[in-house]
Order: structure tokens, then sequence, then C-alpha cells
């Protein structure tokens, strides 16, 4: 059992899709429902880019600048977080927002949606190729969180959370579609739900459980092996970073609490030094 410490003060009000910015020595998250990018230097203070609407995901490009999963599509960045102009709508249902994803191996951006009343299976998880043509890849999901490949590419480990499970898919590499889904870590008797999701060099499963003030780390037989407390409920995403990519950091939430009972350090990121590499997260190609 380890337990986090905070290393900032409260600054999202849903802090999500924590990511390493490694070219660029720093931390990125969305504070989304804010529609607000977040950035963390050297020195952990936060510097916030407002958007507006929601911010669901934030990925490096090859290319340089930077893809930003938007409420409905995605939008793409300079190099100073500002917008290039170069928007992408996706899909009009206003009902529905994008939520959370990763990068693949080869440099696609995959992004999953939600309802916004969380309405069973009204979410879908989008491929954005290279070419910045849009495919569904996945249909009928729910709340469509964390999503992570092992070392070799060839499978994806993926979170709808109301189904309190990490999916296992064989993952097609040439061409970004999924495969053979089966259950691979049941959370359905630990408290809390499972969330954002990252993955270390030993393919250990590090998994935020929201409403559970933890993530667990499971090895890559889906064995529990470790369990961080963080000290407020509601624990949304985690990421590795620094210079060794051994830092953990994690953002949590206050949504849904009202201000007068919101905890104090709801929507402040907290980090662990594991003696754990995280995995290169990968960049988009587009």
């Amino acid at each position: 059992m380890s337990r986090a410490t905070r290393v900032t003060d409260r600054c999202t009000f849903h802090g999500e899709g924590v990511f390493w910015d490694e070219p660029r020595g720093r931390v990125l998250l969305v504070d989304m429902l804010a529609g607000a990018v977040v950035e963390l230097g050297p020195d952990l203070v936060p510097a916030r880019h407002e958007f507006g609407g929601i911010a669901a995901v934030i990925r490096r490009r090859d290319a340089g600048g930077y893809v930003l999963a938007v409420e409905r599509g995605f939008r793409f960045l300079d190099d100073d977080l500002a917008p290039t102009g170069e928007d992408l709508p996706v899909f009009e249902d206003a009902t529905v927002r994008m939520n959370e994803g990763g990068c693949d191996p080869q440099g696609r951006l995959l992004v999953g949606s939600m309802a916004y009343d969380a309405a069973t299976g009204r979410g879908t998880v989008y491929r954005l190729d290279a070419d910045r043509s849009v495919t569904p890849v996945l249909r009928d999901v729910t709340i469509s969180n964390g999503l992570q490949w092992s070392a070799d590419g060839g499978t994806a480990f993926y979170v709808d959370t109301p189904t309190d499970t990490v999916w296992r898919f064989h993952y097609d590499g040439s061409d970004g579609t999924f495969h053979d889904r089966e259950p691979f870590i049941d959370l359905s008797e630990e408290q809390g739900h499972p969330d954002g999701m990252t993955i270390d060099e030993e393919g250990g499963l590090w998994v935020a459980m929201y409403g559970g003030w933890a993530v667990r780390r499971f090895d890559a037989d889906g064995t529990p092996t470790e369990v961080v407390e963080v000290p407020t409920r509601d624990v949304t995403c985690p990421a590795f970073g620094g210079v060794d990519r051994s830092t953990l950091y994690i953002t949590t939430s206050r949504d849904g609490w009202g201000e007068e009972h919101a905890e104090p350090e709801a929507g402040s990121v907290f980090a662990l030094e594991t003696g754990v590499r995280g995995a290169r997260q990968h960049a988009y190609a587009g």
C-alpha cells in the first residue's frame, strides 16, 4: 500500500486525461467540463489554457503542436497550445460528448464518447487516422474511459466504466481494429469504478478508481499487485512522467460534490514515485 502526495493546489473542477509531454518536459491534463488544458511545468505550478466547451484528451503531434479532443470532434493546436483554426467535427448529436482515449503504437488517436446523461450504449470509440479521416471502431459503449496497448501493440486494454471491467482485445495494428473482446480484470468487488488507466514497461496496468480513493495496479497477468491510496474520493486518471517516467501523476475531480461539500483536495493533482518506468506514450502521427 502506497499513498500519493498532493503536488498542486486545487487546479481543476474535473481533472482528467493527464499526459507527460516528454519533449517539453511537462505534464498536461484537461479540466474536462471547464474546457481547459492545464500545464504543469517543472515547478508544478498550474497554468491554464482556456478553450471553453469540453476538453477531453490532449496528445502531442509528431509534426509539432497538439491535437485536442473537444465536445464533438477534434481541434489542432500549435506548440504554444493556441488553436490553429483547424477544427475537425466528428458528430452532431448535442447530447453526446467526447470523453477519454489515447494513441496506438502506429500514431492513431482513439477517443471514446458518452452521453451527457450517461445513458447505456450511447457512446462510440472513434479512430482518428494520420490522414485525419475518422472511423467508428467500437459502438454501444456507455462511459468510454481508459485505453492502453501492450508493448508489442497486439493487445488493447479498455475500460467502459459501468461494466466494472478492464476488457482485453486483440488489436490489429495494420488497420486499427479491435477483435476478440474478453474480460481481463474484474473490478466489481472493489470500491469505486474504473476510470482512466496507464501502463508501465513491465506490462502492469494502473487503473484509477472513481469513487474509490485509489489507483490499483495489476500485473501483465491481471493479478493485483499494488494499491496507491489517494486522499480524495474521485480519482480519474493516472499517467507516468518525469525524466525517467517513474513518477505517477494522478488527476482527481470535484464534479458532483456541490461547492459547500467538496473535499478541499478534490481537483488537485497527486503524485507518487513508483520505482517502475512507465511505457512511453505514443504521439499522434497526423
